[in-house]
């Protein structure tokens, strides 16, 4: 995983666990890497995973089992594209928005664009 400048590592990590379980590459209930696994893997302090694991316990994604370690929550999927899609709709659409009206990008022009970028991604 290579980590951006200006956005702190552990919300970096939250969004990598949270693009698993959207994917399904993790599924609810399976194990996650335990804190240390994913500090190695990543190259990161494990109290930087430790803080992106508690952020996704808090907001219910994820669940510990004492003794056990870390796994998916059964509504991970539903929470986490909930939660995404309010972001999305909260911060990035108005963003979007002035953008396109300052360049006069029509909804008809981003329309055609996300018709060529899904024909792009299956081909």
């Amino acid at each position: 995983m290579r980590f951006e400048q200006g956005r702190s590592i552990y919300e970096q990590i939250v969004e990598y666990i949270e693009n698993r379980v959207l994917t399904g590459a993790w599924q609810p209930d399976d194990r996650v890497p335990s804190v240390r696994e994913l500090a190695v893997d990543l190259g990161v302090n494990p109290n930087t995973v430790q803080r992106s694991y508690s952020l996704l316990q808090d907001e219910g994604a994820i669940y510990n089992q004492r003794g056990v370690g870390y796994f998916v929550s059964s509504d991970a999927p539903e929470r986490t594209r909930s939660a995404r899609r309010r972001q999305f709709e909260t911060e990035t659409l108005p963003r979007l928005f002035e953008t396109m009206e300052m360049v006069g990008y029509s909804i008809a022009d981003l329309e055609h664009a996300w018709t060529a970028w899904q024909k792009g991604r299956t081909s």
